[in-house]
């Protein structure tokens, strides 16, 4: 048991990055996997599959990598921790390392990029920064 699934899911991510996998199982959540798709959307990662095996839930994320080989994620860090609450108001939403990176915010309209809160002046929670 875990006390941070969020925490855990990034952890698998960079972990698998780092000795070179193709593809990384994460439990499922509606939270995770919408963090997953928000990363799929900006191309830091492939592809995102549910899947099913026997009882457990679960979905793959396929990472990316370019040409060379090297992980088209650099970092991926978390913000907002279950001990301490990171929030931003839409007009207080940062760059991430110039423009190259996204924050993914928990707002009332759902998990979305920090550009995409921004331009829908929306606030929320920091849940994560990935360059």
């Amino acid at each position: 048991m875990y006390t941070d699934p969020i925490a855990d899911m990034l952890i698998r991510i960079r972990n698998a990055q780092a000795v070179g996998k193709q593809t990384v199982d994460i439990p499922f959540s509606s939270i995770k996997h919408s963090i997953a798709l928000c990363l799929e959307k900006e191309g830091f990662i492939e592809k995102v599959l549910k899947k099913r095996k026997e009882k457990k839930r679960f979905f793959r994320i396929v990472l990316g990598y370019d040409k060379e080989g090297t992980p088209v994620i650099t970092q991926i860090k978390r913000v907002s921790s279950p001990g301490q609450r990171i929030y931003r108001k839409s007009k207080d939403m940062k760059r991430v390392k110039g423009g190259r990176g996204i924050s993914i915010i928990s707002t009332s309209k759902g998990i979305m990029t920090n550009k995409d809160a921004k331009s829908k002046e929306l606030g929320g929670e920091v849940i994560c920064e990935v360059w």
